[in-house]
């Protein structure tokens, strides 16, 4: 840097140096007796024309004489005297110049006065510049110090010494390391040396300081510093400005922690991830170690009492030092604090707790004393407690501890922990009301679908569901496979109009009156009829007062598809109603999509539905679907259904393989519409495990399937159930010839996970089980095959009904 220029106005010179000033000699009668050359620049007289005479009498205008005499009295009074008066130039108009004058002190008593003069605005000047370098020293509120090329200190002033403790006097000569530790000094010295090369200011640098005075507390210094330089004697060293700005610095710290906490806590709505949040935030501006530990309840996503205890829950841990992870307690721990320890008493008392030293706590280590001794070793030595609630109730508390800083928490840190917590309390709160609807949404969904399919013997089966919202798990989509009477079972997909937990409550009520008319057995399209007065009665339930809602729209609407399958016969019946066709997958992988008669929506009312039945291949794979699944990511229909056949086309494999060939080759990540998609594979019954009679219609018919069924049971392994069967035979042929109208009496017998015996007559009366009087000589029959058998039931076809009864089968005797 080049150095300043004399009298470039920056750094004014003492305007009474020798080679600046004007000077002058009086004798005791005020006459000159000596001048200068630079009295004759300033004034224009020459020495000739001074010398000798009064200086009153030519260098003073008249009307300034009492003023100049009440100088002169002054000076003689107090043997000097400085200030400004007016003089005359040679050229006749006043000038006012600074004088300092001071006694000549010769041999004899002859006196004389020297007068140092300058131009009276460069003494102002001088003056003000030596009263701020005074009250820089002096009163300044800024800590300064100037420091030799070496760095050694060569002055500071009064605020410098105040802030190390030590005088001004002291601390002359030495150097920072001598009143501050640590790496601070190193960092301190570097900077100004790098002032001291380069003459590039330092300018409000902030750094961390510990004094050797009082070391157990950081304190944050704002640091400046420029390089002195001299234009002819170079570098002469290096001046720093020092301010305490600790206060300053925390308060902006703690701003800047609630910012972070703002915006980093509660991203999620996951409780464990937002109290992980919580945890890294914390580590390392707050705390070196942190735990965050909830009330079991509120782990759980439940409510808690206004007055809560009990066990916690550890959900997060943070530490600035790896080991002090292996001290603390782990992540899903459950346990509970002693009562005499600070985290008892601050969810009993919901108020924070301060233990500025641990050592002499009272009651902290008595939890766990291994453990307390452990984090003793670790230097840990303050803690904080505080804590966490919002809406008035408890929910955990937040335990905070310092052991890599010396300094202890303090009462502003405790301030810092309530805000911080407080605010990450809300997140928590929000988190844990999530996971508690979130868990009463899949409590819903548990409820209305099926979750673990059981084993069929028509059938081998396996779904896919993704619901649109996934907030509650659940939508308006459904998917069932519900077993029917002689070994058929009934496989059922819809999609309820609309999303989330209103349209999963009208699913579930779809879904159970499915349940309830699969097992009244009524035909396929007969199912969709009485769904379709359902669908219509719902709607007229939710219709506001004064009509229907917007525009004539019903409320609620739905589509289904319900297809029955018979592995005896490999005839699959199906109806539709509004729903997309199934895919039929052949067991060389082609793929087809059966026309099948559409039917309307249910809930239009009064259309009729029509059934339609397919004849399936053993092995033949059926896929029932609903529209979000071929629509999901904005294909039209057709190239929904391709991409959908293309994934079926794979012939073979587990079915949950192919599920997942669907889900990549179809669905985003997110569909937009509720998902359900039902793939079975068929299988057929052995023509060994099924036996079928025709008996006319005469009374031996009941001898006769007697006889049968004991044949055929003896021939299956099944002797033990001989007896038992006979008697629910005998009684459902007899009932079959008495009332049935005189046709021929089918019985059948199925070996299946169950042994399904079948009566079916010309009849459509419905046979009613009934309590008999003591008197009553009949009426007893069906109430012996309620008791004989695990369960019965009656169904309606065409030409008639069939009775027919189920048997258990010990485990290994269906084979």
């Amino acid at each position: 840097m080049d150095a300043l220029a004399p009298g470039s106005g920056e750094v004014p010179e003492d305007p009474f140096a020798l080679h600046n000033s004007a000077s002058a000699v009086l004798d005791g009668h005020g006459r000159v007796v000596g001048w200068s050359e630079r009295a004759q620049e300033h004034l224009g007289y020459p020495p000739d024309e001074v010398l000798g005479r009064t200086a009153l009498d030519f260098l003073v205008d008249p009307r300034d004489h009492e003023t100049v005499r009440a100088a002169a009295a002054a000076c003689e009074r107090e043997r000097g005297w400085s200030g400004v008066l007016p003089v005359l130039h040679r050229s006749g108009r006043r000038v006012e110049l600074g004088f300092r004058a001071r006694p000549v002190i010769r041999a004899g008593p002859a006196r004389e006065w020297f007068l140092v003069a300058a131009p009276a605005q460069e003494m102002l000047q001088w003056e003000t510049d030596r009263s701020v370098l005074d009250g820089l020293f002096r009163r300044s509120p800024i800590g300064l110090s100037v420091h030799a090329p070496d760095l050694s200190i060569l002055r500071i002033n009064r605020a410098l010494a105040r802030f190390t403790q030590l005088s001004t006097a002291e601390i002359r000569s030495r150097r920072i390391g001598d009143f501050l530790i640590g790496p601070d000094v190193k960092t301190i010295e570097s900077r100004l040396r790098r002032v001291l090369e380069t003459g590039a200011p330092l300018i409000f640098t902030e750094q961390p300081c510990r004094l050797r005075s009082d070391p157990g507390h950081e304190r944050v210094v704002s640091v400046s510093a420029f390089r002195m330089e001299h234009p002819s004697d170079g570098i002469l060293g290096v001046t720093q400005l020092v301010e305490d700005v600790t206060d300053r610095y925390r308060a902006r710290r703690r701003l800047a922690l609630l910012n972070r906490a703002s915006a980093r806590i509660g991203t999620t709505l996951d409780l464990g991830q937002t109290t992980r949040e919580l945890a890294d935030v914390a580590v390392p501006d707050l705390a070196d170690a942190v735990s965050v530990d909830l009330l079991e309840p509120v782990a759980r996503g439940e409510e808690t009492a206004e007055e809560a205890s009990g066990p916690v829950r550890r959900m997060a841990v943070q530490s600035v030092v790896a080991e002090a992870l292996r001290v603390m307690y782990s992540v899903g721990e459950v346990f509970q604090f002693d009562p005499r320890t600070p985290q008892a008493r601050c969810l009993a008392e919901q108020r924070p707790i301060l233990e500025p030293v641990l050592r002499s706590s009272p009651g902290w280590y008595f939890h766990d004393p291994e453990r307390t001794q452990r984090a003793l070793d670790l230097d840990a030595h303050s803690l904080i407690v505080v804590p966490l609630t919002a809406r008035g109730l408890l929910l955990g508390l937040l335990s905070l501890w310092r052991a890599g800083r010396p300094e202890p928490f303090e009462e502003d840190d405790l301030t810092l922990a309530e805000e911080f917590a407080a605010r990450a309390a809300v997140c928590i709160d929000n988190a844990r009301r999530y996971t508690q609807q979130h868990q009463a949404a899949l409590t819903l969904q548990r409820s209305l679908l099926p979750q673990e399919l059981p084993a069929y013997s028509a059938v081998d089966v396996a779904h896919l569901y993704l619901p649109a919202d996934p907030a509650t798990g659940v939508g308006g989509d459904w998917f069932d496979v519900i077993p029917l009477s002689g070994a058929r079972v009934a496989l059922v997909v819809g999609d309820v109009v609309g999303h989330g937990l209103h349209a999963a409550a009208t699913m579930g009520r779809l879904r159970t009156a499915v349940h309830t008319l699969a097992g009244l057995d009524y035909a396929p399209d007969e199912v969709l009829s009485h769904l379709d007065d359902l669908v219509n009665r719902l709607a007229a339930e939710q219709e506001p007062a004064g009509g229907r809602s917007r525009g004539g729209q019903q409320i609620v609407g739905a589509t289904c598809l319900y297809a029955v399958y018979d592995p005896t016969s490999r005839r699959c019946t199906l109806a539709r109603a509004g729903h997309l066709p199934p895919a039929v997958v052949t067991a060389d992988g082609t793929v087809s999509l059966p026309d099948l008669p559409e039917g309307p929506p249910l809930g239009l009312g009064g259309l009729p539905f029509e059934s339609a039945e397919l004849e399936l291949a053993e092995g033949s794979l059926l896929a029932l679907y609903t529209d979000g699944l071929v629509e999901a990511r904005g294909l039209d229909l057709d190239e929904g259904l391709e991409r959908l056949a293309e994934a079926l086309s794979r012939p073979g494999g587990p079915l949950a393989e192919t599920c997942k060939a669907v889900q990549d080759a179809l669905l985003p990540d997110h569909p937009p519409d509720d998902v359900a998609l039902l793939l079975a594979r068929t299988r057929v019954l052995a023509p060994e495990r099924i036996a079928s009679w025709e008996l006319p219609a005469e009374p031996t018919a009941a001898a006769r399937a007697r006889h049968l069924t004991e044949a055929t049971l003896t021939g299956w392994g099944l002797e033990d159930l001989a007896f038992t069967t006979e008697l629910v035979v005998s009684e459902l042929v007899t009932n079959g010839y008495r009332y049935g109208g005189g046709t021929p009496v089918t019985l059948r017998l199925i070996r299946d996970r169950s042994l399904i015996c079948e009566v079916s007559d010309g009849s459509s009366t419905a046979p009613h089980l009934r309590r008999a009087r003591t008197t009553d000589e009949g009426g007893r029959g069906l109430f012996l095959v309620a008791q004989l058998t695990e369960r019965w039931g009656t169904r309606y076809t065409r030409d008639g009904k069939t009775v027919w009864t189920e048997f258990p089968l010990h485990h290994g005797t269906c084979r």
